[in-house]
């Protein structure tokens, strides 16, 4: 990545973790405008605050792993996402960059975590490393016992294993 990407993706994490703009942030999270659903995992909000013209900022939400918009459960996990913050204000915390730099993220709509939210109602895993069974495994834990979502099909593949097998969707996102 050359160092011009790496210097404004910095600028955008500041903003996100910086507003000084006591209209923007709300108990130290800056407050955003989703603009956008990319599927069941990734959005794009606009910050509040500053002279309105901050551009809407690509967000991975952090702890879990949505369905692929190809894979089955797609769809619905992203028109899921849509319905519960397209167009509302949230409360957001960036927590770096992942492996394909991309701004990590956890979102809150009022009082509640988004992420938890996606895993409880079925239409997300809780994202897993090594041993881990991820942050929002209790959630993940109860979608299944209730065969909510994607976890009534016994045969639902995590996206991980998905894009192993298939390899990526097409992206025109």
């Amino acid at each position: 990545m050359k160092q011009s990407s790496y210097t404004l993706l910095g600028a955008v994490v500041s903003v996100l973790m910086g507003m000084s703009s006591s209209a923007s942030q709300a108990n130290g999270l800056a407050v955003a405008v989703v603009t956008r659903v990319s599927d069941g995992d990734t959005l794009w909000v606009r910050p509040l605050g500053g002279d309105g013209k901050q551009r809407p900022i690509k967000l991975r939400l952090q702890g879990i792993d949505a369905p692929e918009r190809c894979q089955p459960w797609g769809p619905q996990a992203t028109l899921a996402l849509s319905s519960k913050v397209l167009h509302k204000e949230v409360r957001l915390q960036t927590r770096g960059r992942d492996d394909h730099e991309r701004v990590l993220g956890n979102v809150w709509l009022g009082d509640e975590d988004v992420s938890a939210w996606m895993v409880e109602q079925g239409h997300a895993w809780s994202y897993r490393w090594r041993r881990s069974a991820g942050p929002y495994a209790p959630q993940e834990e109860k979608a299944r016992q209730h065969k909510r979502g994607l976890f009534a099909d016994a045969q639902a593949v995590e996206p991980r294993q998905f894009r192993k097998n298939n390899g990526p969707c097409a992206s025109n996102l």
